[in-house]
């Protein structure tokens, strides 16, 4: 897609965006009169019912023009990008895309909305057709050692680079591996994402251009998840990348959730209950499928199907263990010093220690990984983790 037409599709997406914005902010603000005109457990008189009536055609008629005007804005915004060539895509606006896709990327994608991200693979921040041609093209040098990058919530294959570093760039140019990037909508379902990678993956190994020696993948937070997620259903249908699969290295993966997750799920519960404020319960409703998978680390669709995933309620997932014939490598972050308690508790500020080391009180549920594969990062916080000059150092090592 040339960059004029992604700009366009972009602040289409945007039109969209904020006019369902502005009729959800409506419907918002319409409930909270309700509470406030109808108090919870009393009787209302027919004046009230008279307000309520009146304000029901203002806010009927803020949705009628909301939706006629943003239809408009679109259509002219098209327009707009197509009468001025200059304007151009960046990083700025892909990364604005991704923080997007990770809170409401579901709600995007099941609108048909164009700033929905498609899963793609990536190179230099352009998507590369899965054909031996195209492959081969993006890498001239390529060889049959793939270290694939696989990017956490909210993220995409240019935020891999922090601090003017690279793991996979590195790591590829020393280990003489071919660096590959996957980039995808965190917001759809964990175990959605994992099968659509299974897929992609497939493909991938089936087109490389030159035989395939081993693929091993790096996976960031949420990317360690969708990865096994994708070698689980890889696994159950015999797919051939499953069987070139060598390595996985865990960085800062909640394995069994992550406690901003779990807090947010208390703070709606809490709301939903106090009448009065039970209209904002509606805002916590707003993140995504991706996010609330995180709450427990949610890998299969069985996990999350058929449940109301707004509903605070146990752990039900199904127990996946680490798979047998690939070695499992993960790393946990601490904002603090060894000595720090508190900081212990607090992991890398996104997910603590235990979760990210597979760590479980029921130790039935508990990720076997070997003493030697595994690493705490001290004064390291989520993002840190991808440019800590001690921790590429491991990556070297498990890698070599």
């Amino acid at each position: 897609m040339s960059h004029k037409k992604t700009i366009r599709s972009n602040l289409q997406g945007i039109a969209s965006l904020v006019t369902d914005a502005t009729i959800g902010i409506t419907d918002l603000v319409e409930a909270m009169h309700r509470q406030i005109v109808h108090p919870p457990f009393l009787p209302s008189t027919p004046i009230q019912h008279l307000i309520s009536g009146l304000a029901g055609i203002t806010y009927k008629n803020i949705r009628w023009s909301t939706k006629l005007i943003g239809n408009n804005i679109g259509n002219v915004l098209g327009r707009l990008t197509a009468a001025h060539p200059k304007i151009k895509n960046t990083y700025k606006t892909d990364a604005i895309r991704s923080v997007l896709n990770g809170v409401i990327g579901d709600y995007l994608e099941r609108n048909e909305n164009p700033l929905a991200i498609t899963m793609q693979i990536r190179h230099e921040a352009e998507a590369i057709s899965i054909d031996k041609k195209s492959i081969g093209k993006a890498y001239p040098t390529i060889n049959g050692k793939i270290l694939l990058m696989v990017h956490g919530a909210c993220m995409n294959d240019i935020k891999w680079t922090q601090k003017e570093h690279n793991h996979g760039l590195a790591l590829a140019e020393e280990l003489k591996k071919t660096p590959v990037y996957l980039n995808y909508n965190s917001g759809l379902h964990i175990s959605t994402n994992g099968q659509n990678f299974n897929e992609l993956l497939e493909k991938l190994i089936q087109n490389w251009p030159v035989p395939v020696e081993e693929l091993v993948i790096i996976g960031h937070s949420m990317g360690g998840l969708v990865s096994r997620s994708a070698l689980y259903y890889g696994q159950q249908q015999q797919k051939l990348w499953t069987k070139h699969l060598k390595k996985i290295v865990f960085l800062g993966t909640p394995h069994h959730g992550a406690p901003l997750e779990k807090i947010g799920n208390f703070l709606e519960a809490v709301l939903e209950a106090i009448p009065y404020t039970k209209p904002f319960a509606k805002l916590g409703k707003i993140r995504s499928a991706g996010v609330t998978d995180l709450r427990y680390g949610n890998l299969l669709d069985e996990d999350w199907k058929n449940m109301d995933r707004f509903k605070r309620q146990a752990d039900k997932r199904q127990h996946l263990p680490l798979p047998q014939k690939v070695a499992c490598y993960s790393i946990a972050g601490i904002v603090g010093k060894k000595t720090s308690v508190a900081a212990q508790l607090l992991g890398d500020n996104m997910v603590n220690v235990k979760s990210a080391l597979g760590a479980h009180k029921d130790y039935t549920k508990t990720l076997n990984f070997k003493q030697e594969n595994t690493m705490i990062a001290y004064e390291n916080n989520h993002i840190g983790l991808l440019s800590d000059a001690t921790i590429y150092n491991k990556l070297k090592c498990w890698l070599v």
